[in-house]
């Protein structure tokens, strides 16, 4: 067992006090010891949906910033399972690291979002990403495990298995770190196999990292635009005193820079761009740039000023928001009017540039809590371009519709016997359905996407999070159909839940493929082999995982994963990947599966052994590592998926 693995001694000077008084000076002590400890705490109750770069910044962010200002009280200190009472320094910062990773993960719903739930400042890296080593079939597991539950239940398997706390230890830290639900959080991680030994692999160490450099060519062209940027703030700066006339109140917005002719007239809503209602009947394009606008405000110029206005200079006051890869700029002229109408307790409006849709909210009695949302459409046609997202409240989200959708329907993707939920369409704008995106605050049991037909064709997207819902696509990359029919949703349905792991990365749609069936060794059946790629809008980011579902199976379980690679694309439809099995007779197995261009695979390091076709079954020990390597039917090699 590696030191990390045990909790930290009690110091000297440690009180048995029921509340111990902690000096800023005890703190840093601990803070500083056992500090590698404290970051993989904080990465290991983060939710996932940050991203492993942005999740190894932000856990060193609040494990630095644990250390109190001044001398505080601390909790007392639960003991460990030896019986042992920690250091009420180290205690103390546990404390503060538990209780900012879980407020980090809660939904923004506060006017000003606390501190923990922004991208920290820093620490900051320029020109490299950095991010823990990857692990094995296990711990890409248990992983996608954690990731299925709350933060609070992430919380309590960690403190159980990293600091090796006793039900009640955990359920004192917990309550200390204002968990409303103690006892759910527990009964949360009781559903994860107690696979402790495993949350002290390399995989959750944000303190061991790779680094790789960032987009290089984006990298000089963002050098070269903040070139520009500057000298033109140079010549506009003797211009920010100029008076001059407005349209009138802007709502949110910044005062503005400077009086200019061309983007005074992309903020005028007089000169706002609207299709014909009947355009996309006879345009030759079927995209956002033929949808008619509709809603009950699309002459209220008053509204529409104001979105144009924050659009362009948002204040302080407004929530930004961008799909990665999606500019934040003002329109460079005068933009298209999608939507002007009330959406529940909000006023929307949703504008489009050609390259990307804009949506603009505010509260109805007024624009104090604006929100402008930005998702980047460029390449969009009629299969992508089918609805967008006008606004999510109580769980429920509500898309505006492509004009030649002719009906809407919910369904559960996790059950596919089940029958679609009519939706009703008004003008182009749905009822209320469940977002999958706010459903998931537990075990993943459900996902509901929105099935939309236009008489001759019906395709499946589901909201993750962002403006634009993604595309769910089944078979061969390169000839893959919307998953609509019941041969596709019971391809989809064990899959469905591992959706969450694309939340908010601008995905354009999401393609799963069942490219291998394999035996058991067993005897009890076969097993499938399925991987789902999720492609993004910018083109990069692209993100890959390989799933292995036995006989029975309700889920499929993540055997491996990867980032931006070709593999399972359209580019690349080669794929190869392999997990650890045990049988029901206890043995372990090595089972792997390529494509079925793939003519033979072999194992090395751990696990030795070869086998001709796509599909290799081999002993194996538990815990054992192997390195893969297929042989295509055109003499090319590939390496395993990971």
């Amino acid at each position: 067992m590696q030191p990390q693995d045990v909790a930290p001694r009690p110091a000297p000077s440690s009180a048995s006090s029921a509340d111990p008084v902690v000096d800023v000076e005890q703190a840093e002590a601990a803070l500083v010891e056992h500090y590698p400890r404290l970051a993989r705490l904080a990465y290991l109750v983060l939710p996932p949906g940050l991203g492993r770069g942005r999740r190894v910044l932000t856990a060193h962010a609040l494990t630095q910033r644990a250390l109190p200002r001044n001398r505080t009280t601390t909790p007392v200190i639960p003991a460990q399972s030896t019986g042992r009472e920690v250091d009420p320094g180290y205690a103390l910062v546990r404390l503060r690291v538990v209780r900012t990773a879980l407020e980090a993960g809660r939904p923004l719903r506060r006017a000003w979002p606390r501190r923990s739930q922004l991208p920290p400042l820093l620490p900051q890296v320029r020109g490299l990403k950095l991010f823990p080593r990857s692990g094995g079939a296990d711990e890409l597991a248990l992983d996608q495990r954690l990731s299925a539950l709350s933060g609070p239940g992430r919380a309590a398997y960690v403190l159980r298995g990293l600091e090796r706390l006793p039900d009640d230890g955990v359920r004192q830290v917990l309550a200390a770190a204002q968990v409303a639900d103690v006892d759910a959080a527990l009964r949360e991680a009781d559903g994860v196999p107690g696979q402790y030994g495993l949350l002290g692999s390399p995989e959750f160490d944000p303190c061991s990292l790779q680094a790789r450099p960032t987009d290089l060519l984006r990298r000089r062209q963002h050098t070269r635009a903040a070139l520009v940027a500057g000298a033109a703030l140079v010549v506009c700066g003797a211009l920010l005193g100029l008076p001059g006339d407005g349209w009138g109140p802007d709502g949110a917005a910044a005062p503005p820079y400077a009086q200019n002719p061309a983007a005074e007239a992309a903020l005028d809503p007089g000169q706002l761009t609207k299709a014909a209602p009947a355009a996309w009947e006879t345009s030759a394009r079927t995209d956002y740039s033929v949808w008619p606008a509709r809603g009950d405000l699309t002459g209220d110029e008053e509204l529409l000023r104001r979105a144009l206005a924050v659009w362009a200079r948002p204040g302080e006051s407004v929530g930004v928001s961008a799909t990665p890869g999606t500019a934040t700029g003002g329109p460079a002229g005068p933009p298209q009017l999608l939507y002007a109408g009330d959406v529940d307790t909000a006023r929307v409006v949703i504008l489009h540039d050609g390259l990307r849709l804009v949506r603009y909210a505010e509260p109805k009695d007024g624009s104090a809590g604006a929100a402008l949302d930005f998702a980047r459409t460029d390449g969009a046609d009629r299969a992508a371009a089918t609805a967008v997202v006008l606004g999510r409240a109580d769980g429920n989200v509500r898309y505006l519709t492509a004009p030649w959708v002719t009906g809407a329907a919910a369904r559960d993707l996790a059950r596919p016997d089940s029958a679609a939920e009519e939706l009703t369409l008004t003008d182009g704008v749905t009822s209320p359905l469940a977002s999958p995106v706010q459903q998931q605050s537990g075990a993943c049991t459900s996902w509901n996407a929105l099935e939309l037909t236009d008489g001759s064709d019906t395709r499946v997207v589901t909201d993750l999070g962002e403006l634009v819902p993604a595309r769910l696509t089944t078979g061969r990359p390169g000839s893959a159909k919307d998953a609509s029919g019941a041969k596709a949703l019971d391809a989809w349905a064990p899959y469905a839940c591992s959706l969450g792991a694309v939340r908010g990365q601008g995905v354009r749609s999401v393609n799963a493929w069942e490219f291998a069936t394999q035996p058991l060794p067993d005897g009890t059946g076969s097993g499938a082999w399925v991987c789902t790629r999720a492609e993004t809008w910018r083109g990069e980011g692209a993100r890959v995982l390989a799933q292995f579902r036995t006989p029975g199976g309700v889920q499929g379980a993540v055997a491996a994963k990867a980032q931006d690679v070709p593999a399972c694309g359209e580019r690349d439809p080669q794929v190869l990947a392999g997990v650890l099995w045990k049988s029901e007779g206890g043995h372990w197995y090595l089972l792997a599966a390529g494509g079925r261009d793939t003519e033979s695979i072999e194992a090395t390091g751990g696990i030795s052994d070869s086998a001709e076709g796509n599909l290799l079954t081999a002993k194996a020990e538990q815990g054992a590592r192997a390195e893969l390597k297929g042989t295509l039917d055109s003499g090319r090699t590939i390496g395993g998926l990971r």
